[in-house]
């Protein structure tokens, strides 16, 4: 069973999904995660990323743990797969059938096995479109650039333009695009503190008798 947070970056997923499941007792999962992992190793490998089949065959491949860290093929990549370079190379590699499949595929296994907090750009539409919550949080452009701006130390203006590109290739990519689930509820998070969005979802779930 999921709780299904999804939203554009910068709305806050990771750190309300986090909160979330941790005031639930469920396990929070990043899907996110998964594809900056592929990204990471497509670029170790020099993998063409414009090349689906390619990509989906090394996204099997992978050995992708999910929890206090992320660990990939044994190794931490915590910190790694959040550089500006990883997430312009996720975008990339999200766009592709095969690897979207190889990903999709494996978060279903996880939460068909457990309670999760999921958060992503599809949760709801795509890997668990019959989940008991959905949410999408979403914020200002400007909140949303101000956000990721202090968490990569580059300025507004560079984050705000590589935001509006992801934006742009989320919403318009021909497989798992970003949007809101006819069901979701939505939840603007700007001037809104972590804790006031989480308490928020918090309530949401206890309405629907989960956790």
């Amino acid at each position: 069973m999921v709780i299904a947070i999804d939203g554009p970056a910068g709305a806050g997923k990771s750190t309300v999904a986090r909160g979330v499941a941790a005031a639930l007792g469920f396990t929070y999962l990043d899907s996110g995660a998964m594809y900056r992992c592929v990204a990471l190793s497509a670029l170790g490998h020099g993998t063409d990323l414009d090349d689906g089949e390619a990509l989906g065959k090394l996204a099997r491949s992978l050995v992708i743990e999910l929890g206090d860290g992320v660990r990939l093929d044994g190794r931490d990549v915590t910190r790694e797969i959040r550089t500006p370079e990883i997430s312009s190379a996720a975008a990339q590699v999200a766009v592709h059938e095969e690897v979207r499949a190889a990903m999709v595929g494996r978060q279903r296994e996880l939460i068909a096995a457990g309670e999760y907090v999921a958060e992503g750009r599809d949760i709801g539409t795509v890997v668990s479109p019959d989940s008991p919550l959905k949410v999408f949080l979403d914020a200002s452009e400007q909140e949303r650039a101000r956000r990721r701006a202090a968490e990569t130390g580059q300025s507004i203006a560079v984050v705000l333009e590589a935001m509006r590109a992801r934006d742009d290739s989320d919403r318009e990519r021909q497989y798992g695009a970003l949007r809101r689930a006819d069901d979701a509820v939505g939840l603007d998070t700007t001037g809104l503190g972590p804790d006031e969005v989480v308490s928020r979802v918090v309530a949401l779930a206890r309405e629907r008798g989960l956790g």
